[in-house]
Protein backbone atom coordinates (compact mmCIF):
# COMPACT_ATOMS: atom_id res chain seq x y z
CA UNK A 1 0.00 0.00 0.00
CA UNK A 2 2.81 2.08 0.51
CA UNK A 3 3.60 2.55 -3.08
CA UNK A 4 0.30 3.62 -4.01
CA UNK A 5 0.49 6.75 -1.97
CA UNK A 6 3.00 8.89 -3.81
CA UNK A 7 0.94 8.13 -6.68
CA UNK A 8 -2.07 9.60 -5.27
CA UNK A 9 -0.71 12.36 -3.45
CA UNK A 10 0.79 14.10 -7.23
CA UNK A 11 -2.46 12.85 -8.62
CA UNK A 12 -4.16 15.08 -5.83
CA UNK A 13 -1.92 18.31 -6.21
CA UNK A 14 -1.81 18.28 -9.96
CA UNK A 15 -5.59 18.52 -9.59
CA UNK A 16 -5.43 21.23 -7.33
CA UNK A 17 -2.94 23.07 -8.98
CA UNK A 18 -4.42 22.76 -12.30
CA UNK A 19 -7.83 23.80 -10.60
CA UNK A 20 -6.53 26.61 -8.70
CA UNK A 21 -4.26 28.30 -11.29
CA UNK A 22 -7.54 28.22 -13.82
CA UNK A 23 -9.61 31.23 -13.56
CA UNK A 24 -12.57 30.99 -11.72
CA UNK A 25 -15.54 30.19 -14.24
CA UNK A 26 -12.94 28.66 -16.58
CA UNK A 27 -12.78 25.63 -14.23
CA UNK A 28 -15.99 25.74 -13.89
CA UNK A 29 -16.62 25.30 -17.77
CA UNK A 30 -14.43 22.32 -17.77
CA UNK A 31 -10.63 23.66 -18.89
CA UNK A 32 -9.15 22.54 -16.25
CA UNK A 33 -10.70 18.90 -16.85
CA UNK A 34 -9.57 19.44 -20.63
CA UNK A 35 -5.79 20.04 -19.44
CA UNK A 36 -5.88 16.96 -16.92
CA UNK A 37 -7.01 14.83 -19.78
CA UNK A 38 -4.81 16.36 -21.77
CA UNK A 39 -1.60 15.56 -19.28
CA UNK A 40 -3.06 12.36 -19.14
CA UNK A 41 -2.91 11.51 -22.84
CA UNK A 42 0.89 12.23 -23.32
CA UNK A 43 1.57 10.47 -20.09
CA UNK A 44 -0.55 7.28 -21.70
CA UNK A 45 0.93 7.73 -25.02
CA UNK A 46 5.26 7.39 -23.52
CA UNK A 47 3.89 4.56 -20.80
CA UNK A 48 2.30 2.55 -23.54
CA UNK A 49 5.18 3.07 -25.42
CA UNK A 50 7.76 1.51 -22.68
CA UNK A 51 5.09 -1.32 -22.06
CA UNK A 52 4.61 -2.81 -25.41
CA UNK A 53 8.40 -2.29 -26.84
CA UNK A 54 8.88 -6.40 -26.72
CA UNK A 55 5.10 -7.15 -27.28
CA UNK A 56 4.26 -9.07 -30.56
CA UNK A 57 1.71 -7.24 -32.49
CA UNK A 58 -2.10 -7.48 -31.46
CA UNK A 59 -4.96 -9.34 -33.61
CA UNK A 60 -7.47 -6.86 -32.99
CA UNK A 61 -9.24 -4.30 -30.99
CA UNK A 62 -10.19 -6.62 -28.02
CA UNK A 63 -6.91 -7.88 -27.50
CA UNK A 64 -5.78 -4.23 -27.29
CA UNK A 65 -8.31 -3.89 -25.06
CA UNK A 66 -7.08 -6.87 -22.98
CA UNK A 67 -3.92 -5.84 -22.84
CA UNK A 68 -5.23 -2.11 -21.35
CA UNK A 69 -6.98 -3.93 -18.58
CA UNK A 70 -4.52 -6.47 -17.59
CA UNK A 71 -1.08 -5.05 -18.16
CA UNK A 72 -0.88 -1.40 -18.70
CA UNK A 73 -4.09 -1.06 -15.72
CA UNK A 74 -1.67 -2.99 -13.40
CA UNK A 75 1.17 -0.83 -13.96
CA UNK A 76 -0.59 2.14 -13.01
CA UNK A 77 -2.98 1.03 -10.54
CA UNK A 78 -1.24 -2.04 -9.03
CA UNK A 79 -4.50 -4.03 -9.78
CA UNK A 80 -6.13 -5.41 -12.82
CA UNK A 81 -9.58 -3.66 -14.16
CA UNK A 82 -12.74 -5.64 -12.54
CA UNK A 83 -14.86 -6.06 -15.66
CA UNK A 84 -14.53 -5.56 -19.63
CA UNK A 85 -17.38 -5.42 -21.68
CA UNK A 86 -17.78 -5.00 -25.06
CA UNK A 87 -20.93 -4.75 -27.75
CA UNK A 88 -18.24 -5.91 -30.39
CA UNK A 89 -18.89 -3.04 -32.15
CA UNK A 90 -16.48 -0.78 -30.88
CA UNK A 91 -17.80 0.53 -27.54
CA UNK A 92 -16.04 -1.34 -24.43
CA UNK A 93 -17.01 -0.41 -20.95
CA UNK A 94 -13.96 -1.06 -18.35
CA UNK A 95 -14.88 -1.29 -14.71
CA UNK A 96 -12.71 -0.71 -11.33
CA UNK A 97 -15.10 -1.62 -8.12
CA UNK A 98 -12.25 0.43 -6.23
CA UNK A 99 -10.83 2.88 -8.21
CA UNK A 100 -7.39 4.14 -6.46
CA UNK A 101 -7.73 7.76 -7.08
CA UNK A 102 -11.35 7.72 -5.83
CA UNK A 103 -10.43 5.67 -3.21
CA UNK A 104 -9.47 8.41 -0.54
CA UNK A 105 -12.69 10.08 -0.85
CA UNK A 106 -15.79 9.20 0.82
CA UNK A 107 -18.15 6.32 -0.13
CA UNK A 108 -21.35 8.92 0.02
CA UNK A 109 -22.42 10.88 -2.90
CA UNK A 110 -21.67 14.11 -1.38
CA UNK A 111 -18.49 14.44 -3.46
CA UNK A 112 -19.72 12.77 -6.44
CA UNK A 113 -19.21 16.67 -8.45
CA UNK A 114 -15.26 16.66 -7.70
CA UNK A 115 -15.33 12.78 -9.40
CA UNK A 116 -14.91 14.66 -13.21
CA UNK A 117 -11.72 16.18 -11.35
CA UNK A 118 -10.23 13.03 -10.12
CA UNK A 119 -11.12 10.74 -13.79
CA UNK A 120 -9.96 13.08 -16.16
CA UNK A 121 -6.29 11.99 -16.12
CA UNK A 122 -7.11 8.75 -16.34
CA UNK A 123 -9.47 9.01 -19.43
CA UNK A 124 -6.30 10.42 -21.26
CA UNK A 125 -3.99 8.22 -19.60
CA UNK A 126 -6.61 5.41 -21.84
CA UNK A 127 -6.88 7.80 -24.72
CA UNK A 128 -3.40 8.43 -25.27
CA UNK A 129 -2.00 4.51 -24.67
CA UNK A 130 -5.06 3.66 -27.44
CA UNK A 131 -3.77 5.99 -29.46
CA UNK A 132 -0.02 4.75 -29.35
CA UNK A 133 -1.51 1.73 -30.17
CA UNK A 134 -3.20 2.60 -33.62
CA UNK A 135 -6.24 2.94 -31.98
CA UNK A 136 -7.90 6.53 -32.11
CA UNK A 137 -11.06 6.68 -29.19
CA UNK A 138 -13.29 8.57 -26.51
CA UNK A 139 -12.92 7.93 -23.30
CA UNK A 140 -15.28 8.89 -20.64
CA UNK A 141 -15.87 8.00 -17.12
CA UNK A 142 -19.06 7.59 -14.95
CA UNK A 143 -19.38 7.18 -11.49
CA UNK A 144 -22.54 6.06 -9.18
CA UNK A 145 -21.10 5.12 -6.13
CA UNK A 146 -17.73 5.83 -5.16
CA UNK A 147 -15.03 4.70 -5.21
CA UNK A 148 -16.47 2.34 -8.31
CA UNK A 149 -16.23 3.57 -11.66
CA UNK A 150 -16.71 2.94 -15.47
CA UNK A 151 -14.66 4.07 -18.34
CA UNK A 152 -16.74 3.77 -21.57
CA UNK A 153 -13.92 3.48 -24.83
CA UNK A 154 -15.96 4.41 -27.91
CA UNK A 155 -13.54 3.36 -30.52
CA UNK A 156 -13.28 5.70 -33.85
CA UNK A 157 -13.11 3.87 -37.19
CA UNK A 158 -10.89 5.67 -39.50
Amino acid sequence: MAHEAPFQLLHSELIHYICKTADGADSENGRSVTKLENMGFRVGQGLIERLTKDTARFKDELDVMKFICKDFWTCVFKKQIDNLRTNHQGIYVLQDNKFLLLSHMSAGKQYLEHAPKYLAFTCGLVRGALSNMGVKSIVTAEVSVMPACKFQVMIQKL
